[in-house]
């Protein structure tokens, strides 16, 4: 008998809850037994690379990055788990850990189980030795080195006692695809973390709850060394480029306090965010939170966070979280982006169709899959983990990374509407291209976006008549020829704004931010404002990071109209922000340095 099998054999005579498929995503009675007597067990010996990779800066992948691999572990609820294999084969490589490489090819092939037969060109099947099927919390993260160059592997300490061989599974994805694998698990930077409470927008700034802190403090049960939050902020700094570590309160009802399970960012600037009915479970404090981010931090383009808000469903009989006995967490959030799929959970018809429709009309073109997590036999909700907690992604090994801020309804009818982007490629960017068109049914119309250095792009759609819909993406082709389009989901999805005619801000605005011209600039800018009231107010220069540049004008001004200035000369090229605040209002317009 080989040492795995006799490994595996031990394994077997475990006690029942403890199987690698019966184990939930939280912890079983047993792990906080273990917990509360100190006896967390970490995987033995030393695994990956320990200190920091090394580069002009890493970058942490944002989940809607093109992908070259999505993971897996076969366990329990093999239907669910063919399902994902099902509508991923078709976008990317699907990756399996399993302990049964026969039987998982089987039940992949046969027309008999868990739905359709799947052909296996696309899959990979990995003989491995792992502990359950919460990929997501134990897997490790695509990092890339120079913000688009070479991809690494960026593991951490899974905070689960008697699952040492889920935290040692990466070195299996990072053997399978040649890739280095640091971790995160050495003092002084031994961080305990799981992948359902981390969320990255792929431009340095990072989502969690407080369970971070928690998990690492100076009571922490896992015998790491303890952290303060400065501290943890720069282990994330240093391994994953996280320059800015957004973290909310845990929520009373969620047992596991993990993000996926209420949130999910969908891109730049948007957060998906799970609603209960007012005052009920978790809602309270989830609405809070999003109050928070709204209040203390910008999106990456200097600009606020946009909210889309999406049912939390109840359980058949009426109850919630927040009742005895408790209702599963059902939730909309927890999804995986395979390159133009999304693959997401669903429970009953009354709530799927709204949620369905949410997430299409949040991402047109996008293949919206969704996946039944609460059904007889394949109830993966009752264990507190959907789709999300079993799936993590690799990123490609050469991404194109598109940045632009979508352009918003306008009331502009005059001045050609500036498409801005930064595109960067590790060959260098050839050309780039922007694609626009007033009908859903007309064809596209190209126009070249011009190249201003720092990987920063532009160009221009005409005006249009009041009325029109503009529908838009932008394509980028790089030295070495590799193509890649933003939204991924283009041609068949886009970007979109409409020509209003009215100003484009609410009734109850106070300001409205007119011509910035020249634009592009080089010197002198002029920046002609409107306020409705007498009002104080303050006029700022942001960089597409969301960093301020330089301030325009902080005091009182008059209502009417206004004119501002600012001297560029001295700017590095590229796009930035003006941004116009006053109480209860603000705009902003891009502005091109050149």
């Amino acid at each position: 008998m080989t040492m795995r099998k006799l490994i595996l054999s031990v394994f077997l005579f475990l006690p029942f809850a403890m199987r690698a498929q019966d184990l939930p995503v939280g912890f079983t009675p047993r792990e906080l037994d273990q917990l509360q007597s100190g006896n967390f067990q970490l995987h033995s010996g030393t695994r990956g690379i320990t200190t920091p990779p090394v580069g002009s800066h890493v970058r942490a992948m944002a989940e809607w990055e093109e992908i070259q691999a999505l993971t897996i572990a076969w366990t329990s609820y093999p239907d669910i788990l063919k399902q994902i294999v099902a509508a991923a084969v078709n976008e990317t490589k699907v990756i399996i850990l399993t302990d049964d490489v026969t039987g998982t090819q089987n039940y992949l092939t046969s027309a008999n189980t868990g739905g359709p037969a799947i052909s296996m060109d696309n899959v990979i099947l990995i003989d491995a030795l792992y502990n359950s099927i919460w990929m997501r919390d134990y897997a490790a993260n695509p990092v890339y080195k120079a913000g688009v160059d070479s991809l690494v592997l960026v593991d951490w300490i899974y905070n689960r006692p008697s699952r040492p061989d889920d935290d040692a599974s990466p070195q299996y994805i990072a053997d399978q695809l040649n890739l280095d694998l640091y971790s995160i698990t050495q003092a002084p930077t031994d961080l305990v973390n799981t992948g359902g409470n981390w969320m990255s927008d792929g431009a340095g700034t990072a989502f969690a709850s407080k369970l971070i802190l928690d998990e690492n403090n100076d009571s922490n049960p896992y015998g790491v060394t303890p952290k303060s939050e400065s501290d943890i902020d720069a282990i994330a700094h240093d391994f994953l480029g996280i320059d800015r570590y957004i973290k909310m309160e845990t929520l009373p009802y969620d047992g596991i306090h993990h993000i996926d399970m209420h949130m999910k960012l969908i891109d730049e600037e948007t957060l998906l965010v799970g609603q209960y009915p007012d005052g009920v479970a978790d809602g309270p404090q989830i609405n809070a939170n999003i109050e928070y981010v709204l209040a203390n931090y910008q999106s990456l383009f200097g600009t606020p966070y946009k909210v889309i808000r999406i049912p939390m469903p109840d359980a058949v009989n009426g109850t919630w979280p927040s009742d005895n006995p408790p209702a599963s967490y059902r939730t909309y959030t927890n999804a995986v982006f395979v390159n133009k799929t999304v693959i997401l959970p669903t429970y009953r018809t009354e709530f799927d169709t709204t949620a369905l429709r949410i997430w299409r009309e949040a991402l047109p073109g996008f293949n919206i899959v969704g996946i039944d997590c609460d059904n007889s036999g394949n109830n993966i909700i009752a264990q507190s983990g959907a789709i999300h907690c079993i799936t993590h992604s690799v990123g490609v090994e050469d991404p194109m990374l598109i940045v632009h801020q979508p352009l918003s309804d306008t009331d502009n009818t005059i001045q050609p509407y500036i498409v801005a982007a930064s595109i960067q490629h590790r060959s260098g960017i050839q050309s780039a291209s922007l694609f626009w068109k007033t009908s859903i049914n007309d064809p596209y119309q190209e126009v070249a976006l011009t190249a201003l250095g720092n990987d920063q792009f532009q160009g221009a759609i005409p005006p249009q008549p009041v009325g029109t819909v503009i529908y838009y993406y932008i394509e980028g082709q790089s030295v070495s020829g590799k193509i890649q389009v933003r939204p991924m989901s283009a041609p068949a999805g886009y970007w979109h704004f409409k020509i209003l005619g009215v100003p484009a801000n609410i009734e109850e605005s106070t300001v409205r931010l007119g011509k910035v011209f020249p634009n592009p600039a080089s010197s002198i800018t002029c920046i002609e404002t409107s306020f409705s009231l007498n009002s104080e107010c303050s006029i700022a220069l942001f960089d597409v990071s969301g960093r301020e540049v330089r301030s325009i004008y902080n005091g009182s001004v008059a209502a009417g109209d206004r004119k501002f200035f600012i001297d560029v000369a001295g700017l590095e090229s590229g796009i930035y922000v003006i941004r116009v605040s006053a109480p209860g209002a603000s705009a902003h317009q891009p502005l091109v340095v050149r």
